[in-house]
């Protein structure tokens, strides 16, 4: 009988709430802001300018902004979901919101690649978030 050999890999602890609670909370409210308050210039720069650009675009194509609305689970489902990816985009979406944008939710190509758009920014965001915290639980550089 052979040998049984258990490889345990020791993880990391989590880091304190206290160390990654305020980078992501700016993240989210300025994309890349975190990643400027951890000295990543680079990276904060691109993605600022990569979902400010985004966002821009979506709203230039006059994309919808979903609200929650319930239905059907399909519809609900898409409703809750592209709701929470603008609301992603954080200061860009409430900015939007102050400002009065409302766009109905209309047929054509155009205005279905600004919606996409602007759900994608909210994504993008969220991606960012993510890599601020695993650069500060030393998962990342």
């Amino acid at each position: 009988m052979a040998a049984q050999t258990t490889t345990a890999t020791a993880q990391k602890p989590a880091p304190a709430l206290s160390a990654w609670l305020l980078p992501v909370a700016l993240t989210w409210i300025i994309p890349g802001a975190g990643h400027f308050m951890l000295k990543k210039t680079g990276r904060g720069a691109l993605l600022f300018v990569s979902v400010v650009c985004m966002f821009a675009l979506g709203l230039m194509m006059r994309g919808y902004m979903f609200t929650p609305e319930s239905g059907d689970p399909l519809t609900t489902l898409i409703n809750y979901g592209g709701f929470f990816c603008n609301l992603a985009s954080g200061a860009l979406y409430f900015g939007a919101m102050m400002f009065g944008y409302v766009q109905p939710d209309l047929a054509g190509h155009v205005h279905d690649y600004g919606t996409k758009f602007l759900v994608t920014a909210g994504l993008l965001n969220i991606l960012s978030m993510v890599d601020v915290y695993e650069i500060i639980a030393g998962e990342k550089e």
